[in-house]
């Protein structure tokens, strides 16, 4: 008599339970997500930057043999959003399947050292590679960082120099460190707000073009008596 009411509250207690469970999976997918892709050289610091500003964490001798995936929760600019990043390995073997990575992106982190020329080279064949697959997008949202800023008595690459191809390209330069931290947040975040203008830019666009269409048909469907 005693164990019918305890049984139903243990029953209710599982529903609630994978009811809170179910909310929280349709929370998590209603946020608006940004795709993020890391880009550069091997051993510019892609995966030190990611690993930072996912964990706040610097791993300084860290070799991907692939690409990894990452995805957080953030709040940018009071809306709470996802951010998922795509860390590419940067070597020549992975060139094959580069472009997939590509066409799944909205926003990229063109990444350098600052201690290395021929990374500071590379970009613009990374940018090319990205413009190449993107072709039917208007603006990519796109920062070019030069990394490893905390290593100034090894630089190769001015600011002036860098700052000035950036400028040429039409998009944001900005100098980070993985190690310290520096201007971390800054690229990821300003990178999502470029992102987000894009997607509200088409999104405005879509429905521009859909009004249109429907004022169209009902023109179309109008006959002069």
């Amino acid at each position: 008599r005693y164990c019918a009411p305890v049984w139903v509250l243990h029953i209710s207690g599982i529903k609630n339970t994978r009811a809170m469970a179910a909310n929280k999976n349709k929370n998590q997918s209603s946020l608006a997500l940004h795709k993020v892709i890391m880009v550069g050289s091997g051993g510019v610091g892609k995966s030190a930057l990611t690993l930072q500003f996912m964990y706040d964490e610097f791993v300084e001798d860290y070799e991907p043999t692939k690409a990894d995936s990452y995805r957080k929760k953030v709040v940018l600019d009071g809306e709470e959003v996802q951010i998922d990043i795509l860390d590419t390995a940067g070597q020549e073997d992975y060139a094959a399947i580069r472009d997939n990575y590509f066409r799944s992106g909205e926003g990229f982190l063109l990444v350098f050292s600052i201690t290395e020329q021929e990374s500071f080279t590379a970009t613009a064949e990374f940018r090319e590679q990205i413009l190449r697959v993107k072709a039917e997008e208007d603006k990519i949202p796109l920062l070019v960082v030069g990394n490893k800023s905390d290593l100034e008595d090894r630089r190769q690459v001015s600011v002036d120099e860098a700052r000035s191809k950036a400028e040429e390209w039409g998009v944001q330069y900005v100098e980070t460190s993985a190690k310290t931290r520096a201007n971390v947040d800054k690229v990821f975040f300003d990178l999502m707000r470029e992102i987000r203008t894009k997607k509200v830019s088409e999104n405005k666009d879509k429905n521009g073009k859909k009004s249109g269409k429907n004022k169209k048909s009902l023109k179309e469907r109008c006959c002069i008596l």
